[in-house]
């Protein structure tokens, strides 16, 4: 299987690229509105402000394609701020529009915890979730970021609660994404991508 990784230049896209060849997937990095059609399989890995990452699609040309794709039924895996974008919109960039899949709008962290929330943390997954299949509350997920959707949102998968409880993780049909950095996060963060892979096939 190969994995197409949406590359915007900001994504933290080594790492994941090394997780998914241990698993046996191969990788690919595209940029362009052709390669977003060629594409069988979609991950949008993301770091960084989401204003520049949607400024960075509009730029290229990617977002309607990138929609159209996954309207169509691409199996796609958004993290972090990858996962974000799937959102209408975020308090980070209030003039931006996200991509609309799941309706709401990304929150900031309460100022009474540290931000960004950095470091471990568990999830506690919904029973019905395939993207965390096999992981249990005690397992734990390398996170790093200051916004995320709140755990109302639509499509929830998984919860974690860092000042406020937030979506972890999201999934509807072909679309999942999780707010952790499943490449940074060792066996469980495998377990995780060896799950899409799975979804994907």
């Amino acid at each position: 299987m190969k994995v197409s990784l949406l590359d915007y230049g900001a994504g933290n896209l080594f790492s994941l690229e090394c997780a998914l060849r241990r698993l046996g997937a191969e990788t690919e990095r595209i940029a362009t509105r052709e390669a977003l059609r060629r594409a069988t399989v979609l991950a949008v890995p993301g770091v960084g402000h989401i204003g520049a990452l949607v400024r960075a699609l509009e730029a290229a040309g990617t977002r309607e394609t990138l929609c159209g794709r996954i309207a169509e039924g691409i199996p796609v895996l958004g993290i972090c701020l990858g996962m974000q974008i799937f959102f209408a919109g975020s308090d980070e960039a209030p003039e931006m529009r996200g991509l609309g899949i799941f309706p709401g709008r990304v929150k900031e962290l309460p100022p009474t915890v540290k931000r960004p929330h950095m470091g471990w943390n568990q999830v506690t997954p919904r029973a019905s979730s395939r993207l965390l299949r096999g992981i249990s509350e005690s397992d734990c997920f390398y996170f790093a970021h200051s916004f995320a959707p709140g755990a109302e949102a639509e499509g929830i998968a998984g919860v974690c609660t860092h000042g406020m409880a937030f979506a972890a993780a999201v999934e509807r049909r072909n679309i999942f994404g999780v707010q952790f950095h499943p490449e940074k996060s060792g066996a469980t963060g495998e377990r995780v991508l060896r799950n899409f892979l799975e979804a994907a096939q």
